[in-house]
């Protein structure tokens, strides 16, 4: 398996929209991006049972929910402002490059900016 990193087109804390699968229709915060995979993890999306043995933090250990990653071609990013799916666009401001609704052309929320 190649170490290439997958072009994905949304962030960490972006809002985003499942299109296709099991959870089609489901929105939610993307949680975490692997790069590596070409996956995100988004919350409360693709939900899974998972065996977990006993830790300090959990003694008696258990099944416990937990979110899997899901394929980043499965997911669009949501914009709050025309509630609907879309695609981002870059606008050159004073600030420097800043994620623009495709739709609507309000700004995509920044959650972490650096």
């Amino acid at each position: 398996m190649s170490a290439e990193r997958t072009k994905v087109n949304v962030r960490k804390g972006d809002m985003v929209m499942v299109i296709t699968g099991k959870d089609a229709g489901k929105k939610g915060k993307v949680l975490e991006v692997l790069t590596q995979k070409g996956r995100v993890v988004v919350e409360k999306v693709n939900v899974v049972k998972k065996h977990q043995k006993p830790t300090k933090d959990m003694p008696q250990g258990g099944i416990v929910d937990k979110e899997a990653p899901i394929h980043s071609s499965n997911v669009m990013l949501f914009c709050t402002e025309c509630n609907s799916v879309t695609r981002k666009s870059v606008k050159i401001t004073g600030e420097g490059k800043v994620r623009v609704c495709k739709n609507c052309g309000h700004n995509l929320p920044e959650e972490n900016k650096k």
